[in-house]
């Protein structure tokens, strides 16, 4: 079944949405927040969201602008915001089609259609990684070890996506304000801090030599790198 994210903070309609999609034989599953709808993303991942620009936390355009960092999914906007410059802006952001509430659902199911029918550029996420004495599974969100008598590993969720992230992009350089902007929101692209913390963490728990590490690496004054 075609998986659908909608991310509303109006139960009513985001219930009524939920409904009408499942009626046509859509997986459907919502959030009622911006970040909740990044985490649904990166564990769904859905083939197609439809998004409510006014969302508590993060908004709407903040949340097109984190996943366009490491996905492509389409995003249809569905908005009561009806000005020229708020539709630009969100298209700018990375929006493939914005409409305006009220509206009608049999036109909102043929923009659906329609993005959905365009060629995917989404990078799979299908395999493993490994990573020291480990194998990551990235679907199913589990560390597991080669050798006997190797503790088990357990990754937070914000290790998770820094990850994630990473290993989506291999062998390529992911900027420190990319992972920052996607994992933590606008506003954050300054605090390195945070990054040295949380890699220091995932080197410290799958790499055989964490001061040395051969396949999470630092690249000074730019970002980091997953080699596999």
């Amino acid at each position: 079944m075609t998986r659908i994210l909608v991310v509303d903070d109006e139960p009513q309609l985001l219930r009524a949405l939920q409904i009408n999609l499942q009626a046509r034989q859509y997986d459907v599953t919502t959030a009622a927040d911006g970040t909740v709808a990044l985490d649904e993303t990166a564990r769904a991942r859905p083939d197609a969201i439809i998004l409510d620009l006014g969302l508590p936390g993060l908004d709407g355009l903040q949340v097109i602008a984190a996943l366009r960092v490491w996905s492509s999914v389409p995003v249809i906007v569905l908005s009561g915001r009806s000005g020229a410059d708020e539709k630009v802006a969100a298209l700018d952001a990375g929006a493939d089609d914005y409409l305006t509430k009220p509206f009608a659902m049999n036109e909102l199911l043929a923009r659906l259609r329609a993005v959905l029918r365009r060629p995917s550029t989404e990078d799979p996420l299908t395999g493993t990684a490994v990573i020291g004495d480990f194998t990551v599974d990235l679907v199913g969100c589990t560390v597991s070890a080669h050798r006997e008598g190797t503790d088990p590993v357990r990754l937070t969720r914000t290790e998770w996506r820094i990850l994630t992230l990473l290993v989506q992009h291999p062998g390529r350089l992911v900027t420190g304000p990319q992972i920052l902007h996607s994992v933590w929101g606008p506003g954050h692209e300054d605090k390195n801090n945070y990054l040295r913390v949380y890699l220091a963490g995932l080197r410290r728990k799958l790499e055989r030599d964490p001061a040395h590490p051969r396949h999470l690496r630092t690249e000074p004054g730019m970002g980091y790198r997953f080699d596999p």
